[in-house]
């Protein structure tokens, strides 16, 4: 700390992403990047744009990136807000739609730990819902909540980092409930598994999705994420991105982005094998006795009833494996574990095997 830091810095709690080595000895399963490499589309369109466009500015609104994106999903380009990564767009959002005075915002307490840190950098008041005894979202936890105290909504679906989904009736069954709560869906895992509430969009004028690029579509480095909605509902991010950074998205995430939606072939053949690897890494963990909490993300949420989760993990760390563990009430006992390519889930189950049966546990 520096005497010149304002108080209201001191007391701030950052968020803490996943360790990043240096080196590459690791097999990195703790930061939930996808395994595979972008779609060779994507690569040559920054290679081409590297060559031709890179002294001059982006475009500040990502028009062509907007219209990519609402022609994927079916949607008016007005419906669409691009940023640098879902994280900047969620800090938009928060700031935008959830800054209320004498209302507060609601959000899981085992959830994405961002939401909490937004939330304390703009001096909101928050409630953190606790999931239930299966570490589910229950809905009407949200639906019996008054709009006089509450502006707003929001959580993953899937859920991070239990990985567990609500279905859209669910998700819909809150709207109609909540007419006059914004209800924000972070959506950075659906293609996974879930079932993405973009369908809903022009009929409820309260929802708000976010989406990323970083998992399933292999662009964690690029940085780019988007929000959708109804226009009136977007320009409050505008303004407020306006405020604070005019060009967010540079020229080679902007093509980089659109070439990924137009190789729709590979995104659907690398996220189907995530989706296999998932499967086969849930199966062997049971068959090792781990309890495995249903996945419909690129990882899976695990403990094991006789091994405590902190020493698991330094232990697989020893062995060059990297994989999440959070020191927090409730999910202590809990290892985030990243879906990595199959060998690599392969070197993870063994590893795992070896480590159960040298603490006796793997042969009881």
């Amino acid at each position: 700390m520096s005497k010149f830091w304002s108080d209201f810095v001191r007391e701030l709690k950052p968020y803490v992403p996943g360790e990043q080595p240096k080196d590459g000895q690791y097999i990195k399963l703790n930061t939930n990047e996808s395994p595979f490499d972008p779609s060779p589309v994507v690569i040559d369109a920054i290679r081409q744009e590297v060559e031709e466009n890179l002294r001059l500015y982006p475009d500040p609104e990502s028009d062509k990136l907007r219209e990519a994106i609402g022609s994927y999903y079916d949607i008016p380009a007005d419906f669409v807000f691009p940023g640098n990564g879902s994280d900047e767009v969620l800090a938009h959002l928060f700031y935008a739609l959830f800054r209320h005075r004498g209302k507060k915002v609601l959000f899981p307490d085992i959830t994405y730990s961002f939401y909490r840190v937004y939330a304390k950098l703009y001096d909101l008041d928050f409630e953190a819902v606790a999931l239930n005894s299966q570490f589910e979202i229950d809905i009407n936890d949200y639906i019996n909540v008054s709009s006089e105290d509450v502006c707003g909504i929001i959580f993953p679906n899937p859920n991070a980092p239990t990985g567990i989904a609500v279905s859209l009736e669910k998700i819909e069954e809150l709207l109609q409930a909540q007419p006059d709560i914004v209800v924000a869906i972070d959506e950075a895992y659906v293609d996974f598994g879930a079932d993405s509430a973009v369908r809903l969009l022009e009929k409820y004028d309260n929802l708000i999705v976010l989406q990323t690029l970083s998992k399933s579509r292999s662009l964690a480095g690029l940085r780019v994420g988007f929000a959708m909605a109804q226009p009136h509902l977007l320009q409050a991010l505008v303004r407020v991105k306006n405020s604070f950074n005019s060009y967010p998205l540079d020229r080679l995430a902007q093509v980089g982005a659109i070439a990924a939606f137009e190789d729709d072939a590979y995104f659907e053949q690398t996220r189907q094998e995530i989706i296999s690897s998932r499967e086969f890494v849930s199966q062997e963990l049971a068959g090792l006795g781990f309890v495995v909490l249903p996945s419909k993300t690129n990882f899976v949420f695990v403990s094991h009833p006789r091994i405590d989760a902190a020493v698991l993990s330094a232990q697989l760390r020893q062995h060059l494996v990297l994989v999440r563990h959070f020191d927090q009430n409730r999910i202590s006992q809990y290892l985030r574990i990243t879906i990595g390519t199959r060998k690599q889930c392969e070197v993870l189950i063994k590893t795992l095997s070896e480590i159960l049966t040298s603490t006796n546990i793997g042969s009881e």
